[in-house]
């Protein structure tokens, strides 16, 4: 008989996995999110996104230390049963897997909501089900049919952000000049806790860039490609977003807009007409599609992990198709998630994601800290400011952006752990044994430790 293949296929490049990862951040939401960021900063757009990507770097530099030690597809889901506990790993994983889950849903429910404003003739549910069909059945094929699509639709979102950035210039040249370019990052009216307000909204944005460490069975060479990948990554969207944001204030400078919500769109139509706004509008809904598909496929494979693990009821979710050697049946159950969007609201659906994302950046860098105390103890010294002080600072930054979500993000995700560890308990017999683990014959690899594992069948080395 075929055995039933347990691991992803590795083949991409370090240039389609940080692809990857640009494309899951959506590098058009900078135009999308402009007003609220030029608003709440008090005109100083560009400033809040030097600060949240700083912050989020932190956070990347301990994602690239882990990936490093365990390159496996689990995330910080691994990362944190290796370091820290079985139970807490499962935690961690269940906490981020309502990030993943909805993900999907809020740029699915999104991508309709402005499809259907330009083409109000077809209805918004229309546009859901098109999209969901059709990053499902790109997702089902594989990671390699939709590394060509995203690089494409990454491709024509670049060259609008561009075209933008150019139009920008011309406008800032002839309405008020370099002075008003100066006055983009610091203004009269700006203010250090107005610019860090901004910062902890702009760091929204970044949300997706750990989703390169879930591909780190489908890369060649992960211990190097995944820990660049995530570094690029941060720098790429965060240069992006910078430079781009630093445009948009110059040709409108202050934090005054008629509408937050549009005021991308008005900046668009009054640089470039309405013409371009249209166009760029189109475009960066086909970028949107493609951050839906790579959300849904790293969604996917922390699902595979987990299932792979024991971790979720492993004949669902942690099987391959035979052939394709993709998590088949967890593309469409996600999927089917995303179709639930028709009865949320977007701000609904917004409120259940940040939660589980900030708290899953925190484990990382927590993670990162017990390795480095635990090969001390072995007599392997690590950098201090590298591998304490750093990543300390990076889950001190992450709690604040926890403090920052409203009361309804907090309640959901709250909400959400307390099932997890209700199922937890079932699968632990009360928390008396670890949390079920499939050994493979990857997890040998790095300097991580862990705890005596569960009992289950071994995965044949032949």
């Amino acid at each position: 008989m075929t055995e039933q293949p347990t691991r992803l296929r590795g083949d991409l490049g370090l240039l389609s996995v940080v692809a990857f990862g640009v494309a899951y951040m959506a590098p058009a939401v900078v135009t999308s999110i402009f007003g609220v960021i030029a608003a709440t900063s008090r005109g100083a757009a560009p400033t809040a996104y030097v600060i949240a990507t700083g912050a989020m770097l932190l956070t990347g530099l301990s994602y690239a230390k882990m990936a490093t030690v365990h390159p496996s597809s689990g995330s910080v889901y691994t990362y944190a049963r290796k370091e820290l506990d079985s139970r807490v790993g499962f935690l961690a994983g269940w906490a981020l897997l309502l990030d993943y889950l909805f993900l999907p849903m809020v740029a699915w429910l999104l991508q309709a909501i402005y499809l259907h404003a330009q083409f109000p003739a077809v209805p918004e549910w229309t546009w859901l089900i098109i999209n969901v069909a059709l990053a499902t059945a790109i997702n089902v094929l594989g990671l390699k049919v939709a590394d060509r699509i995203n690089r494409v639709l990454l491709l024509g979102v670049t060259a609008v952000l561009v075209v933008l950035a150019a139009l920008c210039v011309h406008y800032g040249l002839g309405h008020g000049g370099t002075m008003a370019a100066a006055h983009s990052f610091w203004n009269g009216a700006t203010g250090f806790s107005a610019v860090t307000a901004a910062a902890a909204v702009a760091a929204y944005a970044f949300l997706g860039f750990d989703a390169v460490s879930t591909l780190s069975e489908e890369v060649r060479d992960p211990q190097r490609t995944i820990p660049r990948s995530i570094i690029l990554t941060v720098l790429t969207g965060g240069g992006i977003f910078i430079s781009i944001s630093f445009l948009m204030q110059w040709a409108h400078p202050g934090g005054s807009f008629p509408d937050e919500n549009s005021a991308g769109y008005l900046l668009s139509t009054t640089v470039g007409g309405k013409t371009f706004a249209d166009v760029a509008n189109i475009v960066s809904m086909l970028g949107g599609f493609a951050s839906c598909v790579a959300i849904q496929a790293s969604t996917s494979r922390l699902m595979f992990v987990m299932g792979r693990d024991g971790a979720l009821p492993r004949r669902i979710f942690g099987r391959l198709h035979r052939k394709l050697l993709t998590p088949v049946t967890n593309v469409l159950v996600i999927g089917a998630v995303g179709l639930l969007a028709m009865n949320f609201s977007l701000a609904d659906a917004t409120s259940f994601i940040n939660f589980g994302a900030f708290l899953g950046f925190t484990l990382v860098n927590v993670c990162v800290i017990a390795y480095a105390v635990r090969q001390r103890r072995s007599g392997t010294r690590h950098s201090a400011v590298r591998y304490l002080l750093l990543p300390a600072a990076g889950a001190a930054v992450d709690v604040y952006l926890i403090t920052q979500l409203g009361g309804t993000a907090v309640r959901l995700g709250l909400g959400w752990l307390i099932i997890g560890i209700a199922w937890l308990a079932v699968i632990t017999k009360g928390f008396r044994r670890p949390a079920p683990e499939l050994r493979l014959p990857s997890d040998a690899q790095g300097g991580g430790t862990s705890e005596p594992e569960a009992s289950g069948p071994l995965l044949p080395t032949s």
